[in-house]
């Protein structure tokens, strides 16, 4: 018997990730070695501190029975001790912290606490992909702005007409950005709090890739420009190789905080508290953040000057673990990542089109890009960086 399935759940395309997934089996099917640059899944091991904390954790917490909806007291203290030195930012853990089972699911969820139906959203094209999808199961209307390199990857916050700005409920930003590895300048985000404030617009920035760069000088937090109408999303995902644990947090406004957590004591029962024990360790320690970031970099040069000796722009990125790689005359985005899966090829990445979607101006700002994750180990770059020499032909024709 077929039954129905809901107009939203059927307005959805397929989720880009799960397709490249596929690409991966398949090649590995016809009995190639893909390499696979396509989904942002770090490959490194998690730290020894923190799966030895966790090991431990679990013990410990063997009768504890559900978690805190909202994240255990020593997670959030743990979370603002942490906000306090790096940012200079002094959170209330009881008021202005709340766990996530990773970030993922906070920045869906979010704007069912703050959009009604109608209400517009604004989203940044590329972008990742929960924030508008978020929005349309919430019954808002995703408006998206474009990401160009003229503009350093920034929105240019003049182009939104009013008549979209008055009826915005959030502005989703991302810096450092995935995919474009860009990084917003103290100055835009000061402007981007009180272009928000004005009009009513909540400003959140999701700040999952702030641990990750490669300049002397470390990303800001939005935060640090404010906390009335901002919050931040952040994840343990990236910065200590624990995609799996699925661990996070939204930290800013308490009134934003509150009604969150609202939503989240109906979604879910939180996140497992050994698994925060686990983040109050990793959380403690830079040391393998510091490693992390040089393996990240290492990748990230030899890929980058791969494409630049195939004669495309030098598309280094300044922090995340992305490159997001332009390519040459116009070149189709989606045909040049259907040649890198020939069999002798085998190398997966995310064509541009796939993370980005048409703004106001009718054009996709993800066309003539190709997203590269830097996940895959050095030596399988270094074999990468040998494939895309060996086949330069096939590939820049």
């Amino acid at each position: 018997m077929a039954h129905p399935v809901a107009a939203r759940v059927r307005a959805l395309p397929d989720y880009p990730f799960a397709v490249i997934d596929e690409q991966v089996r398949r090649l590995r099917d016809a009995g190639a070695s893909p390499i696979d640059f396509g989904v942002g899944d770090p490959t490194i091991p998690t730290p020894r501190l923190v799966r030895e904390r966790g090991r431990s954790a679990i013990d410990e917490r063997a009768t504890s029975g559900y978690p805190s909806y909202v994240g255990a007291p020593e997670f959030r203290e743990a979370v603002a001790a942490w906000t306090l030195r790096r940012f200079g930012v002094a959170l209330d853990p009881k008021t202005e912290i709340t766990s996530t089972v990773g970030s993922k699911e906070g920045i869906f969820h979010f704007p069912l606490a703050l959009v009604d139906p109608g209400d517009v959203v604004l989203c940044p094209s590329p972008g990742y992909p929960p924030y508008a999808r978020g929005t349309s199961f919430a019954g808002g209307a995703p408006w998206f702005f474009p990401l160009r390199r003229e503009n350093r990857f920034l929105p240019d916050l003049d182009a939104i007409p009013e008549e979209v700005a008055s009826r915005a409920r959030i502005l989703w930003l991302n810096y450092p950005n995935s995919p474009t590895g860009a990084t917003a300048p103290a100055a835009f985000l000061e402007r981007a709090v009180a272009w928000g404030r004005r009009r009513g617009i909540v400003v959140v920035n999701d700040e999952a890739y702030s641990e990750l760069f490669y300049a002397p000088e470390p990303p800001r937090s939005i935060l640090e420009f404010g906390k009335e109408g901002v919050v931040a999303f952040q994840s343990m995902s990236k910065r200590s190789a624990m995609t799996g644990w699925r661990v996070g947090w939204v930290a800013g406004d308490a009134a934003l905080v509150a009604a969150f957590r609202k939503v989240k004591t109906n979604v879910d029962s939180g996140t497992p508290t050994f698994v925060q024990d686990a983040a109050i360790a990793a959380l403690s320690d830079e040391t393998h953040v510091r490693e992390t970031i040089e393996g990240y970099r290492a990748k990230r040069d030899l890929l980058a000057r791969t494409f630049v000796e195939l004669g495309m722009e030098d598309c280094t990125p300044e922090a995340a673990i992305y490159l997001w790689q332009r390519l040459p005359g116009g070149a189709g985005a989606v045909e040049f990542a259907k040649r890198l899966l020939d069999p002798r090829i085998a190398i997966v990445a995310t064509p541009g089109p796939w993370i980005a979607d048409a703004c106001a101006d009718g054009k996709n700002p993800g066309e003539g890009y190709v997203r590269f994750a830097l996940v895959p180990s050095l030596e399988e770059t270094r074999e990468a960086c040998r494939r895309l020499r060996e086949h330069r032909r096939e590939l820049t024709r």
